[in-house]
């Protein structure tokens, strides 16, 4: 019999020691403080991702993939909502340039690195349609909803929404997602299961762990993410000042720091699609995703609308082609239920034309 997965003694250490880093202000250090507290946050994604797998185990799917995604999700709305306190007027941008900058990463950088890496090792693999058919449904319509239709209101002018409009959409957003996880979760769980045909895993029938190693497991999940988010955002003035110091555009502080929020999550989907769980790795990417959106849009929202802060949410034209784009091709190769290393590079070759467009815009 397999014995229960274990809690390293590497994944016990890192998640305290960022909170320690965190508390400490390493980043504050001058460049070799900056350099441990890059250290620790890469030590900190790692340890996230190892406890988010001994809980998913635990809980099966596909409750297993929630963990992750909405944790990320609540600590990164926290972040959004404390910049926007901070800088006030100068953080209208910052929670549409987050979202859309994670809905990027997500649907191109880690579903294409998942598919390739998954194809490349096991040629093809297969996941259920249907499942993955409803989320990115539920996707475009709260990414339209929300980065692109506020470019074309006329109640207030610019890319912004009127306060009812911002309301309706916040509701709207919320609705939205809640449907999706009572689907997800128990309507139509089976659509988001592994399929069975094809080659398990060799850790498929692996024995769960206790309930005691699950509870360690998911406090130190919670230490890890905060450790992450924080740690990232106290990086962020060292990159800013290191990419304007070379000339580079200030959206790409944005988009590292959602990388970095986005870590955990990328490597954890990332390692199930080269077990051949290619079904875990589509629900933990695409789901991310739509928590993304569905908590971070109406906690902005509320936070605007309380405080008086201006939001804007509406995207420029490049950025609705790109989505565009990334929405047409994502249900043109995740719509037949099987996937190879083709699929995955064009992915790719699409965050590639992101990125570059963000940095020769």
């Amino acid at each position: 019999m397999t014995r229960n997965p274990s809690l390293p003694l590497w994944s016990l250490i890192l998640p305290p020691l960022g909170l320690v880093a965190v508390l400490a202000s390493v980043s504050k250090m001058g460049g070799v403080g900056a350099g441990i507290g890059a250290l620790i946050l890469i030590g900190c994604v790692l340890a996230a991702v190892h406890h988010a797998e001994v809980v998913a185990h635990r809980i099966g799917e596909p409750f297993g993939t929630l963990v992750l995604a909405i944790s990320v999700t609540v600590i990164e709305v926290s972040l959004i909502v404390s910049l926007m306190l901070a800088e006030g007027g100068d953080g209208a941008t910052l929670a549409r340039d987050t979202v859309f900058a994670a809905v990027m990463i997500i649907l191109n950088g880690i579903v294409g690195l998942c598919l390739l890496a998954g194809g490349a090792r096991h040629h093809e693999q297969r996941f259920v349609q249907r499942g993955v058919s409803a989320t990115l449904a539920v996707l475009a319509a709260m990414v339209v909803l929300t980065l692109v239709l506020p470019n074309f209101t006329s109640t207030v002018a610019g890319p912004v929404y009127s306060n009812s409009q911002l309301i309706f959409v916040a509701i709207m957003s919320l609705i939205l997602y809640a449907t999706f996880v009572l689907v997800q979760t128990v309507r139509h769980r089976d659509y988001f299961l592994p399929a069975t045909t094809g080659t398990l895993p060799a850790d498929a029938h692996a024995e769960p762990p206790s309930v005691r190693t699950t509870w360690t497991a998911f406090g130190l999940l919670l230490v890890a993410l905060v450790a992450v988010v924080l740690l990232a955002k106290g990086l962020a003035p060292t990159l800013e000042r290191a990419v304007v110091g070379a000339g580079l555009p200030l959206a790409l502080v944005g988009v590292a720091i959602a990388a970095l929020v986005l870590a955990p999550e990328s490597l954890a989907a990332y390692r199930a699609a080269k077990r051949n769980r290619l079904q875990t790795s589509l629900n933990l990417a695409l789901g991310s995703a739509l928590a993304t959106i569905g908590l971070t849009i109406p906690s902005v929202a509320v936070v605007s609308l309380v405080l008086d802060l201006p939001l804007s949410l509406g995207i420029d034209a490049k950025g609705i082609t790109l989505l565009g784009l990334s929405l047409m091709v994502s249900i043109l190769s995740l719509g037949t239920g099987r996937t190879t290393v083709l699929q995955g590079a064009v992915h790719l070759v699409i965050f590639a034309a992101y990125l570059f467009t963000t940095i020769v815009p």
